[in-house]
């Protein structure tokens, strides 16, 4: 289904979209006030992309010496050419050390590759620690946002869901007995896990470290009491120097939440006494987009979701309507690289306002690869034939000036004398919300020929 269809049902619940809209327009707020008060910031931005380019230009070197200094460390490192190479490694691991249970921090690599029902169905139990992961794993709902996965859910929704599957008493959507009610029960989750799993914010090939940011300290809680602990990454997510990691913790944290730095920065570089610290290095499509020069700078993408939450459409049109991981302007240009026909909806949702590049910590051309990926799309596939042939008459009009005009005039003329219903009715769905400015007298030519010829 496409992102048009799907964005109607949550478009249906108009409050529903109001809140969405406005909360996320909160969150791109903070994060502006934090921005401000951060005079480096474009050059910080700068410095960050630069790294990342360098990086990816370099990508095969900086791997080789980032696993060097990983299995030096004590790390077993594993190499995954794809989501089911890397299901398979954590299945083998766990069988290795018959684990039936594990805890899993935020990880929207294990969501691209689908580990939750992977292991469920090989018997396994999945703990999703983190707070808003773990209320869409109850609803079985995919996450709908990378930073906020639950941000499409109401307090009283959550009461509900925690009613239901947890069997607390009614809270009324009361946050702080909900937040008590998730800490208790997931506290008793992390003490019985056999294992414990986490994404992986960054790399650094000069140590073989890997660092994982959090807000609510779960991965930390999960891989200090599991005596296994995996750790799954994306290849693009190396950084070459220790050096280098403050000049990303100090974007991430600020673009995604306006918050100065995340709660927990936990570093990570050899297994404690008596456990096993393992480490998958996922491709999935990562060389293949790096070998589109167009498309090469969305791998600079560090998961801050700032994109998302500045995005007018995905503000109202919910992260379920991409049916994507990775959902908003960032998803739009990632997912029609791993499948261009399931995914060639997404390079449309977008007003190609450039909010999104505007905002981007790394500076990727986010809105420019959106415009390319709507060429390469057009070609590639068939569009809808109405869409065909008023694309095709609107090439026409724009390349004949004299009958350009005499639409323009046309049009001017009709929407002064039609009737309201006739413009403003259920086909007119930009004009909902809206009013259309009163229709000029002339246009901006014919204003301009007046004046300058009044004026000599």
């Amino acid at each position: 289904m496409s992102h048009p269809h799907k964005a109607q049902e949550f478009i249906a619940n108009e409050n529903r979209v109001n809140w969405h809209d406005k909360s996320l327009w909160h969150v791109r707020e903070k994060r502006d006030k934090a921005v401000n008060l951060f005079p480096e910031w474009e050059q910080l931005r700068e410095k960050a992309s630069q790294i990342k380019s360098h990086t990816l230009s370099r990508l095969d070197e900086y791997l080789e010496e980032f696993e060097k200094n990983a299995i030096a460390n004590g790390v077993k490192v594993h190499w995954a050419s794809d989501a089911i190479e890397h299901n398979d490694i954590v299945l083998s691991i766990f069988r290795e050390h018959g684990v039936q249970r594990i805890v899993k921090s935020k990880s929207m690599l294990t969501e691209e590759c689908h580990l939750n029902p992977f292991l469920e169905k090989h018997g396994i139990e999945v703990i999703d620690s983190d707070l808003g992961e773990r209320i869409v794993q109850l609803a079985k709902e995919p996450p709908s946002h990378i930073v906020m996965p639950a941000i499409h859910k109401k307090r009283m929704e959550i009461d509900e869901l925690f009613q239901k599957h947890l069997h607390t008493p009614p809270s009324h959507g009361d946050e702080n007995i909900l937040t008590a009610a998730a800490r208790e029960h997931l506290r008793q989750k992390f003490m019985k896990a056999d294992a414990a799993l986490t994404g992986v914010n960054f790399g650094i090939a000069e140590t073989g470290d890997f660092v994982v940011c959090t807000n609510e300290g779960n991965a930390d809680m999960g891989v200090h009491l599991a005596p296994v602990q995996i750790s799954s990454m994306g290849i693009e997510k190396l950084i070459p120097r220790y050096e280098d990691l403050g000049v990303f913790t100090r974007l991430l944290a600020r673009s995604a939440t306006g918050q100065h730095i995340t709660t927990y920065t936990s570093q990570f570089r050899k297994p404690r006494a008596g456990t096993e610290m393992h480490l998958i290095l996922v491709d999935n499509g990562r060389t293949v987009q790096l070998g589109r020069e167009k498309y090469r700078r969305s791998l600079h993408c560090i998961r801050c979701g700032a994109c998302m939450n500045t995005c007018p459409v995905y503000r109202r049109s919910g992260g379920h309507s991409y049916q994507s991981v990775i959902p908003g302007p960032i998803g739009s240009i990632l997912s029609p690289g791993r499948d261009m026909k399931k995914y060639s909806s997404l390079p449309f949702a977008s007003s190609l306002c450039g909010s999104c590049s505007d905002v981007c910590p790394v500076k990727i051309n986010i809105h420019e690869q959106l415009y390319f990926w709507r060429q390469d799309i057009t070609q590639a596939t068939n569009e809808e034939p109405a869409k065909k042939i008023s694309m095709k008459m609107t090439g026409w009009l724009f390349t004949k000036p004299k009958w350009f005009r005499k639409a323009g005039k046309f049009g001017r003329k009709a929407l002064a004398k039609l009737p309201r219903w006739m413009v403003y009715n259920s086909m007119n769905v930009w004009g909902k919300h809206r009013e259309l400015p009163e229709p000029p007298k002339e246009s901006f030519q014919e204003w301009y020929q007046k004046n300058r010829k009044n004026n000599g």
